[in-house]
């Protein structure tokens, strides 16, 4: 009786890739066999080597090699931002995070008051007041003007801008929030011109015979760095009801997820209020917010304060 002739074949695959990967070889196999498989890897080269010696009779093998990304230093991807995009996104998230220093920590917009009289005491009325505020009373307001001046601004119409920038300071409530506002929107000013400046961004300001009020102030700088409204407006309110939250964590006090909690609750409110200003005329702007702006007069008054409005 003749046994089978066993074979010993030595297979070299060569496979050309792009950047250092890691090569997985997975061999799926038709019939019993004996495998030996060696795969070579060279730092920083091209080229992969897959040495795979098969003990068998007749019986062919599959290979198949899948392709695993490591970390290198090479330059990749902002996953799928074209260049414009990624930095438009990288500025809105330095402007408008907590660490760029306009002052944003130390206003609470009258909720110092809303929370000493009782008005919010829990995260159900901090939400409903909130909702209220950005619905109905600055948040639509500020975000109107944003709009209104970013579009003054990317037209260069320096007319229309100096008269969105007198009626958004004349529209503040109360004397602190004017102070809250116009503050930060100096801050914001200065500092963009001196780490941030942008061709044109110097004439703009020196248009405006009323100094730039926060949301004038953001929406003026983004045109003139040519950042897109849409997302400009929704990071604006995103910061600005962080900022609240913020301050009434501080206040009822709120611990951070029951913080979360309320930011989650007006995800809808910050998207309908977004959408309803960037299709507001100066004639639609309004607030019903009687409350809040109550408070924010008798916060100067307050006997025991945190924060400046």
């Amino acid at each position: 009786m003749q046994m089978p002739v066993m074979r010993m074949d030595t297979t070299t695959t060569r496979i050309t890739i792009t950047g250092t990967v890691m090569i997985m070889a997975t061999i799926t196999m038709i019939t019993t066999a004996m495998i030996t498989t060696t795969i070579m890897v060279m730092p920083h080269m091209t080229t992969v080597t897959i040495i795979t010696m098969t003990s068998i009779a007749t019986t062919p093998i599959i290979i198949m090699a899948t392709s695993m990304l490591m970390t290198t230093n090479e330059p990749i991807s902002a996953g799928g931002l074209d260049e414009g995009e990624a930095a438009a996104l990288y500025r809105l998230m330095t402007w408008l995070s907590p660490a760029f220093p306009v002052g944003g920590f130390s206003y609470s917009s009258g909720i110092e008051w809303a929370v000493e009289a009782g008005d919010i005491v829990d995260i159900a009325t901090l939400a409903d007041w909130l909702d209220a505020m950005l619905g109905d009373g600055s948040g639509f307001c500020d975000a109107t003007f944003l709009v209104h001046a970013y579009r003054a601004a990317e037209a260069g119409d320096q007319a229309v801008l100096n008269d969105i920038a007198e009626l958004a300071a004349a529209f503040v409530p109360s004397r602190e929030r004017q102070l809250e506002t116009s503050s930060q929107g100096r801050a914001f000013i200065d500092i963009t011109r001196a780490a941030w400046n942008a061709d044109g961004l110097d004439a703009m300001v020196a248009a405006c015979r009323t100094p730039m009020v926060y949301p004038v102030a953001v929406g003026v700088v983004a045109a003139q760095h040519g950042v897109p409204l849409a997302p400009t407006l929704h990071a604006f309110l995103h910061a600005l009801v962080s900022n609240w939250i913020s301050a009434a964590s501080r206040l009822i006090p709120l611990g951070q997820t029951d913080s979360q909690r309320v930011l989650v609750r007006l995800e809808a409110a910050v998207t309908a209020t977004a959408d309803r200003a960037l299709n507001a005329t100066l004639d639609d702007l309004g607030s019903a917010t009687f409350r809040a702006d109550l408070a924010s007069l008798r916060h100067e008054t307050q006997y025991t304060r945190l924060f400046r409005s």
